[in-house]
């Protein structure tokens, strides 16, 4: 379990193919320092298993499921990445209730400035958009981020300083690919008013 707010900025070391999808080494100080192989840590907002941490490095391995739902498999040397170690008991859950289950990914229509942050627009398929609620929650590329804006085929968000500061989403650009996980307690309402 992930809550969304982003502990470091790790940078890509490899992207590597192989028979059970890709290899990454992320190069992340901070994350490593404190991760052994069998933790969970949020990459650009993927939970993935750490198979090996040693110096200022992290390796993951990332199954064909998990390359083919999000943005992994675009991912290329010096790429930055959001990463989020699992959330401890007694932390405190700043953010929302993040899984690190990407749904899908979204391309960015467009970014606009608004006051000292950031107005961002994504396209979002139907499959996803039916989850969004105005002032709802949504897990972009494993930042937690609220809907401040609700159409037909896309959202907006409202992106503050920090957030453009701390994480990758500084640094979007229009036609960007970004991992989306949408509200959990969501998924889980759909699907009792369907029973």
């Amino acid at each position: 379990m992930f809550t969304g707010i982003v502990r470091e900025r790790g940078r890509v070391l490899a992207v590597e193919p192989n028979k059970a999808g890709i290899q990454l080494r992320i190069e992340a100080a901070a994350t490593a320092r404190d991760a052994a192989p069998g933790d969970s840590v949020a990459v650009a907002g993927c939970c993935l298993t750490v198979t090996s941490a040693v110096g200022r490095a992290l390796q993951f391995d990332a199954v064909p499921e998990t390359v083919a739902r999000t943005n992994l498999g675009r991912l290329e040397r010096g790429t930055e990445v959001n990463l989020e170690p699992a959330l401890r008991a007694g932390e405190p859950l700043g953010g929302h209730f993040v899984q690190g289950h990407v749904d899908g990914t979204a391309r960015v229509e467009a970014l606009e400035p608004e006051g000292g942050g950031v107005r961002l627009r994504l396209a979002l398929e139907s499959g996803l958009l039916r989850y969004c609620v105005e002032k709802g929650s949504l897990a972009v590329d494993g930042v937690s981020l609220t809907i401040a804006a609700l159409h037909d085929d896309a959202v907006e968000l409202a992106l503050v300083p920090f957030t453009l500061e701390h994480t990758t989403l500084g640094k979007l650009a229009p036609d960007d690919q970004v991992n989306i996980e949408v509200d959990l307690l969501a998924k889980y309402a759909e699907r009792l008013a369907r029973a």
